[in-house]
């Protein structure tokens, strides 16, 4: 559990290797018409720009010492069209891979968030949520422009280069050596940079995600940090994660521009050799002043194209952390997942069987050893014992949101059959279990929204009904717009109370067969709690239920009561029954009921 820090970085799960840009390539190419569009026209643009410097030799060797006016005017017209071509080719091309560009960002995100909602509860417990944020937004950003206009530019800059070479080679064989006698020196610089700004990069990419984790955390707590006058350490920290995040980037960002600066200098350098020969040769009249020239605007060409490819593989190299990223978290397995040819879970009568059963959530910890437990349909059965004893793992093995270590869970159908709970789909086995958990969520939107969210096909009136079911009408019919008032993420609006009554709603009106109640009255006040009662009595009523209450009074009608410690059953019966034991129950209750300052 030691990730599920903001300040520990991660550590990649294996090196790069092409298979990432295998994946990458499917994104791709689903858009590889528009995108081979795009390239031929960039080709066209670039290609067509090629005849400039060839036009100013022509002119300068030519028109100029002939005097030909008709030839300049034809120049200065071929240089315009040239000139026109190329921007009206290279806006196209741009609104083209504008386009793609968002595509695949939306497919991307698309596939990343699809996978994000199938991984268990194990994967959200171990990791900060800003962590997984900083994935889906900000890398998939960073990599989208590079798998679409980096591509591209890749192999315009690489047909730019051997056109340029031609053009150069066409011109003057012994100048054009000179200009590409500088790329072995520039591989051998690359050669050496591309392992250490992988690693700085991928360094960089830890620090910001440890920095991004530790923001939505004090986001989230601001109202604790607040109460414990926590800002001065809360600054604190945060300026040591902004320093380490600020510290890397400038250490892969000169590593990056190192690369930058190697092609500038054996670029001047190669310029000042060319301008040397071509003057020296030029005195033996072996070359034209138009040739040198052309010859110099050929060189800004042939190693502009180079320069981009630098840039282009810097942002590459910066990006293949986000890649990776992205692709660790899609490569996450989803343990907890319908089995091959998992069947349909039909209606269930609510009976329930734990056979056997082991569980711990993590390797070499066990929670439940050995638990046998059958419920019968219509039951309620209230789970009680100390905290960390397993009551609230009991619900969450029922709904799979794990997987067992060893023995079943099974439910019976309407057909009495009998259905193992890893044998049928989750779909068809969550849509017959309505879970009420402690802390309420409450997502943004109206409260009639999400009352409806377990069941989109509800009406109005049904919506009103289940509220008014759980004691919730009434302070919803109070506020300005009613059930079409807008609460924002978490409903802030609302109090603890309030979202646990909305809460509710939206348990009873999923119209579960089998009904779990973990903690779910504990923000309630007492007043209000009584009054609840008879709405959960009514929801309990032809349903088997699971309740975990932190006020034993609130269980006491139960059918059985279950005193979960060591690791299973430790007591098992009625409230009565017991009391009337003097065990481990009969020592909570009464506990309990000195401090409340109630009769035992």
């Amino acid at each position: 559990m030691a990730r599920n820090k903001f300040d520990v970085d991660e550590t990649l799960e294996s090196p790069f290797d092409l298979r990432h840009l295998r994946r990458a390539f499917t994104y791709i190419g689903k858009h590889k018409y528009k995108m081979l569009l795009a390239l031929v026209l960039s080709c066209l643009a670039s290609v067509t720009s090629l005849f400039i410097p060839k036009i100013t030799q022509w002119v300068l060797d030519d028109a100029v010492p002939n005097k030909d006016v008709a030839m300049l005017w034809r120049m200065a017209a071929l240089f315009v069209g040239i000139i026109l071509i190329s921007i009206v080719f290279t806006v196209i091309r741009s609104r083209i891979m504008a386009h793609v560009s968002q595509e695949i960002i939306y497919d991307i995100r698309k596939d990343l968030f699809a996978h994000l909602q199938r991984l268990p509860f194990s994967y959200y417990d171990s990791r900060p949520a800003g962590k997984i944020l900083v994935r889906v937004i900000n890398y998939v950003n960073s990599v989208s422009d590079i798998l679409s206009n980096g591509i591209i530019n890749i192999i315009l800059e690489i047909i730019n280069l051997v056109f340029i070479a031609v053009f150069m080679y066409a011109t003057n064989a012994t100048l054009a050596t000179i200009v590409v006698a500088g790329l072995p020196v520039f591989a051998a610089v690359i050669w050496y940079l591309k392992p250490r700004q992988r690693r700085a990069w991928q360094a960089q990419s830890n620090k910001n995600s440890n920095y991004n984790a530790y923001l939505a955390e004090s986001i989230d707590g601001v109202k604790v940090s607040q109460l414990f006058t926590r800002q001065e350490e809360n600054l604190s920290i945060m300026k040591r994660l902004a320093t380490a995040c600020r510290a890397a980037w400038m250490k892969a960002i000169y590593i990056s521009n190192s690369v930058w600066l190697s092609s500038e200098l054996i670029t001047q350098v190669v310029f000042t050799l060319l301008y040397i020969a071509g003057v020296y040769w030029m005195g033996g009249a072996m070359v034209s002043f138009g040739v040198i020239l052309a010859m110099g605007q050929y060189v800004g060409r042939f190693w502009q194209p180079i320069t981009n490819l630098a840039n282009i593989y810097n942002n590459f190299v910066n990006n293949l952390a986000y890649l990776e990223r992205i692709f660790e978290t899609m490569d996450e397995p989803v343990v907890v997942d319908d089995r091959e040819n998992a069947a349909q879970l039909p209606d269930i009568t609510g009976e329930v069987d734990f056979r056997d059963v082991t569980f711990g959530y993590e390797e070499g910890t066990t929670v439940l050893e050995h638990l046998n437990l059958h419920v019968r349909a219509g039951e309620s059965v209230a789970l009680v014992g100390p905290t960390g004893a397993g009551k609230s793992t009991v619900v969450n093995l029922l709904c799979r949101f794990y997987n067992l270590n060893g023995g079943s869970i099974t439910l019976k159908g309407a057909d009495g059959k009998e259905y193992d709970i890893t044998d049928v789909t989750l779909h068809s086995l969550r849509t017959q279990l309505g879970i009420m958990l402690q802390d309420s969520f409450i997502f943004s939107g109206t409260i009639l929204d999400n009352i409806r969210y377990g069941r989109l096909d509800a009406t109005e009136e049904e919506v009103r009904e289940a509220a008014r079911i759980v004691r919730a009408d009434e302070f919803i019919s109070e506020m300005p717009c009613g059930y079409n008032t807008t609460v924002n993420e978490r409903g802030n609006r609302l109090s603890q109370g309030q979202k646990q009554l909305v809460s509710f709603a939206r348990t009873l009106l999923s119209d579960p067969r089998i009904l779990i109640l973990d903690e779910a009255t504990s923000s309630i006040d007492t007043k209000t709690e009584k009054l609840l009662q008879e709405g959960i009595q009514a929801m309990l009523k032809n349903r088997t239920s699971f309740i975990i209450a932190h006020r034993l009074s609130t269980i006491k009608n139960c059918d059985r009561i279950l005193y979960i410690s060591n690791k299973g059953i430790l007591e098992a019966g009625s409230h009565d029954e017991l009391m009337a034991r003097h065990g481990a129950y009969y020592e909570l209750y009464t506990a309990q009921a000195r401090d409340q300052g109630m009769p035992a």
